[in-house]
């Protein structure tokens, strides 16, 4: 971890407003599509009508004879040219202890489809509606074979298989904790709870759709890339090395403004690659843009796990054993972390904020005819946090416990942290009890009895979810790298690997800045997403802030003792003698001083700049409790969230405004996750929720007013900054928070376990089938 100086300040913790607002508000914004046409030739993707299928013959002859028809190009022209796939980690093992397999993650399918809307064929044609209407003119013979689009019935004998080398479907499994004395505890516990649960797969619904522009840049030669990514080195190398098999440096990508990622936007995509293959081959500027459609059946879903997941307890309601059997799902491909998201992100965080040192999970990542799975807002946190959580809650039920007090009887104390939890993880900081008893006072827990009677009296079922949560960031990343420029036109100007998507990340680095340097904000530039430029991590796993923002603070530092070094042989004295202060530097003691800027001007390029580097002991922590009140029209099913408070332990918050929204946000597709939310395949394959029109999500007024409050007693330990990741933790208190909700509204009718999403017709249903019995 970087030690900085005690007396530099990083933002001071000021709710500053956001400062990329303005441009992005007022149309201003750098967003793909809204760059110049100037001559560019549009792509279009065909994809496939089945979930499986060979391809036994495609004819492109009648689409290229139709006007503006450039180019058409097939999975078999790809392998002719040496295209690579696109890669992914292959570090787990099978059950058999074999290496695990998947099938190769090609830019367009070559002799079989794995899932309905894989890219089969590409055409480019001068304008878009050219390009569209020439794909629906190629004929593609196809050979249809059996799909399995459950991951459950995925692993059972006799299922089709999706890639031949894994004949069970399985591509890898983890065990975490000692099966024999879980087992032991279990034989002789005072009770036992269990639930079978389910993580629906759910699809990340950005603002923006993804697209793609490629150029060959007339001067260089090289590659430029527009794309929207969390990652722009990554996917620049990825891009490169292994699907065009060229120089890294050949290749620059740009990215603008992003509207919206979620972590669906981290990986490079087949319609990336092949975008950026036809700009190669055709020496032409080529642009691709998706509709939502193409989001539904051709981007990275998120979620997608099933556990039956079960607590032994004694008759305190403290927790002697834990165990948990879980099948995640990849899809047809495995995306970057498809595998790492059930495999080790999930188990890392799956004891939540409770001492339960002896566990045993099993878990197994599966392929099915299906979109593949990818990261998604929290990324195997929010599925795991979700099974802990609404197995507290059905104990309490069962034993008859106060919800509040069987956390309490198993939270970690704060005297065990450093803590060491079933996955080996560390947790450096925390307050979870703390958390429990701000947030019960802030949501009024004692008036919870008054809001039912009433809701009772207007016909209504009304019930109460209480969540603690915690979340691991970092993405496994502990470094990143920037550059900070003085120049001299009196600007100061940043470069960072880092990718802003809506977070504010502009306007935190920039507090940070003017802090340390003591310039004017409106003097300090931010610039992301180049790889020319810069070439850190990215923003994954909430990362952003705590490692990135370390980053920003060493390197503020740095160019302040750059600076003095400087100053001191201009004014021709020793550097311990030069203080620096709001943008001079001054021999102490006299009226001797040169301005930042002048020493800028001095510089080769008339700049003065550092290379830095911002290194973090570990991930951090973020947690906190979540607690809401849902109401329930018993007559239609319909669920409405109708009270929401939060406190949230993000370590030290350079700017809490921005926090806050982020929590908004985060409970928001929490609610949308636990009440409306899920995706849908028939039997055969076929997407049935392709649209909004069959996808629901919340809508401004199913989201109640959100009180969050944060609380800063516990900041991280493992960065000099003291804060902690806070992206993700809304989206992973949210669920299991609204779910534990409804419950308690239905457990007065003896309805103990539904799965998510908590649909009208579901709910329905369920209070129809509890009176029938």
């Amino acid at each position: 971890m970087n030690i900085l100086p005690g007396n530099l300040r990083f933002g001071a913790g000021q709710p500053v407003k956001r400062l990329e607002d303005l441009r992005l508000l007022t149309g201003k914004g750098q967003f793909i599509d809204d760059k110049p046409q100037d001559g560019a030739l549009w792509l279009h993707v065909l994809r496939s009508p089945h979930a499986h299928a060979r391809i036994v013959s495609i004819d492109i002859s009648a689409a290229a004879a139709m006007p503006g028809v450039t180019a058409i190009y097939t999975g078999a022209d790809l392998v002719k040219d040496d295209v690579g796939s696109i890669p992914t980690l292959s570090i787990f093992k099978r059950p058999d202890g074999k290496p695990m397999t998947v099938p190769p993650r090609r830019l367009l399918a070559h002799e079989i489809v794995r899932y309905t809307g894989e890219a089969v064929a590409a055409v480019v044609a001068a304008s878009r509606a050219e390009a569209q209407s020439a794909a629906e003119a190629i004929v593609v013979e196809y050979d249809v074979q059996p799909a399995v689009v459950d991951p459950v019935e995925a692993v059972k004998p006799g299922a089709p298989v999706v890639w031949p080398e894994a004949p069970d479907n399985i591509v890898g499994a983890m065990a975490y904790g000692d099966a024999a004395k879980v087992d032991e505890a279990f034989a002789k516990a005072a009770h036992m709870v269990e639930l079978d649960i389910v993580s629906q797969r759910l699809v990340p619904s950005a603002m923006e759709p993804r697209s793609t522009i490629a150029e060959i840049d007339k001067k260089t030669g090289r590659l430029l890339l527009h794309v929207q990514s969390q990652t722009p080195a990554s996917t620049r190398d990825v891009l490169a090395e292994a699907v065009l098999k060229r120089p890294k440096d050949s290749v620059r990508v740009l990215v603008g403004d992003i509207g919206g990622g979620f972590g669906q936007k981290t990986n490079l995509y087949p319609e990336d690659g092949i975008v950026a293959y036809a700009a190669t081959k055709l020496n032409k500027k080529i642009r691709w843009r998706g509709d939502r459609t193409d989001e539904f059946v051709g981007g990275t879903h998120g979620r997608d796990l099933t556990s039956t997941a079960s607590f032994a307890l004694d008759e305190k309601g403290k927790v002697l054993a834990y165990r948990v059997k879980s099948i995640g799902c990849t899809g047809a491909y495995s995306s970057g972390a498809a595998n790492i998201i059930p495999l080790v992100l999930g188990p890392f965080v799956q004891t939540g904020v409770y001492d339960l040192p002896l566990v045993h999970f099993e878990v197994k990542s599966v392929m099915t005819h299906t979109a593949p799975v990818g990261a998604y807002r929290g990324a195997g946190r929010p599925e795991a946090v979700f099974i802990v959580e609404r197995l507290f809650d059905a104990a309490a039920r069962k034993i008859g416990m106060d919800p509040r007090a069987i956390r309490k009887a198993n939270y970690i104390k704060p005297a065990q942290l450093p803590y060491t939890n079933a996955a080996g993880q560390v947790y450096d900081s925390g307050a979870f009890a703390h958390m429990l008893d701000r947030a019960v006072k802030l949501a009024d827990w004692d008036g919870f009895a008054a809001r039912k009677k009433a809701a009772k009296k207007k016909g209504l079922l009304y019930g109460r979810g209480l969540t603690s949560y915690i979340e691991w960031t970092g993405g496994r990343a502990h470094t990143e790298k920037v550059s900070l420029h003085a120049t001299s036109q009196g600007r100061v100007v940043l470069h960072s690997g880092t990718m802003a998507m809506g977070q504010g990340l502009q306007t935190t680095y920039t507090q940070m800045i003017a802090d340390t340097l003591g310039i004017a904000m409106d003097k300090i530039d931010v610039v992301q997403g180049d790889t020319d430029l810069a070439m850190g991590f990215g923003s994954v796993g909430s990362r952003s802030l705590f490692v990135g923002g370390t980053a920003v603070a060493v390197s503020s530092n740095d160019l302040i003792q750059k600076a003095r070094e400087k100053a001191a042989n201009v004014l021709e004295t020793s550097i311990e003698d030069i203080e620096y202060q709001g943008g001079m530097l001054t021999v102490v003691g006299t009226d001797r001083r040169i301005s930042l800027f002048d020493l800028a001007e001095k510089e080769s390029g008339a700049k003065l700049s550092v290379d830095s580097e911002g290194e973090v002991d570990g991930p951090s922590w973020p947690n906190g409790t979540h607690i809401c009140e849902v109401e329930i029209d018993p007559e239609t099913g319909v669920s409405r969230v109708v009270r929401y408070t939060t406190v949230d332990d993000v370590g030290v918050a350079v700017n809490p405004m921005l926090v806050t929204g982020q929590i908004h946000g985060g409970v928001a597709q929490g609610i949308g996750q636990a009440l409306y939310e899920g995706v849908s395949y028939d039997a055969d394959g076929q997407l049935l929720t392709a649209s909004y029109q069959d996808y629901c999500i919340p809508r401004a007024d199913d989201v109640p007013p959100i009180v969050v409050t944060l609380d800063d007693s516990a900041p991280c330990r493992t960065n000099p900054l003291g804060a902690k990741g806070c992206g993700e933790s809304g989206a992973i208190g949210g669920p299991p928070c609204v779910t534990n909700g409804v419950m308690d509204a239905l457990a007065e009718l003896g309805i103990t376990q539904l799965n998510t999403p908590l649909t009208p017709q579901k709910i329905w249903q369920a209070i129809r089938d509890a009176k029938a019995g």
